[in-house]
């Protein structure tokens, strides 16, 4: 007999058919191995899907495209994955298996730069993957993987994991942000806004825009010394970081770290590369 948890365990409230897909992410099908289609597996399929998806964008990813690079049926594929959706939830997993090991020393600043700034790069050389629904972000091992990584990074600072989460979520929102930002400035051919004081001074009257005249007529604003100014992704960063050690130093003076609230109590967040 199944064991069946507690009606009031937090495992209880799951969505059964959401359980058994990320168990499909942590222990896929076995491979094939008799017939004309021996050796397929979830990971063959993925990796095809993959290299279908760099050639060509996330639209010419289909079961019927991936079993001709493969050489075999469509129906033959739903034996290892059990829909085109669960194929993406599976691709969103592999795509962050290309995100490289960090060095483990530096300080936490440092190192957090950098787990936003190789997240950016991976998204920028596959733009297709900003193409993948929100639903394809599941917890699988490889994405797991990137979010113990930013654990670790932040192992040392007085705050207590729910805070850790947190900023871990709110980081990884400004990398989604950012890399939609340019990746859609790539598809655009630019900036729109990277020539703002010129639109201005021939489209916009000082009498209907008088803040934005006055400040792009005025001296310009000092770059700091921990910023490049030609790299508008490092700023953004260094901002957001700069907000997240203020809440560090706030946090480490006042009160001791409280006790967690429970997980389940946070809104969900967009974690993804």
């Amino acid at each position: 007999m199944d064991h069946q948890p507690p009606a009031d365990a937090p495992e209880a409230r799951l969505d059964p058919e959401l359980v058994e897909l990320v168990r499909r992410l942590w222990a896929p099908a076995p491979p094939s191995r008799r017939g004309p289609k021996a050796h397929l597996s979830v990971e063959r399929i993925v990796d095809a899907a993959l290299a279908l998806a760099d050639a060509e964008g996330l639209a010419a990813v289909s079961m019927a495209r991936l079993g001709k690079a493969l050489g075999v049926s469509p129906m033959a594929l739903y034996r290892h994955v059990g829909s085109k959706d669960e194929l993406l939830v599976h691709l969103t997993d592999r795509v962050a298996a290309d995100l490289p090991a960090l060095p483990s020393e530096g300080a936490w600043r440092e190192r957090m730069e950098r787990w936003m700034r190789v997240q950016i790069d991976l998204a920028v050389r596959r733009p297709w993957f900003l193409d993948l629904p929100l639903s394809t972000v599941m917890p699988g091992p490889h994405r797991l993987r990137w979010i113990d990584e930013a654990f670790a990074i932040l192992a040392d600072l007085p705050l207590s994991a729910d805070e850790k989460f947190g900023i871990i979520g709110l980081l990884a929102q400004h990398v989604l942000g950012e890399s939609r930002v340019q990746i859609e400035a790539a598809r655009a051919g630019g900036q729109p806004y990277e020539d703002l004081a010129v639109m201005l001074g021939q489209f916009a009257d000082p009498a209907h825009y008088p803040h934005l005249h006055a400040a792009f007529a005025g001296p310009t604003a000092t770059v700091p010394e921990t910023s490049d100014p030609e790299d508008d992704i490092a700023f953004g960063i260094h901002v957001v970081l700069d907000g997240v050690e203020a809440y560090v130093a706030r946090r480490s003076a006042s009160e001791p770290v409280r006790g967690a609230r429970h997980a389940d109590a946070h809104d969900e967040r967009d974690e993804r590369p």
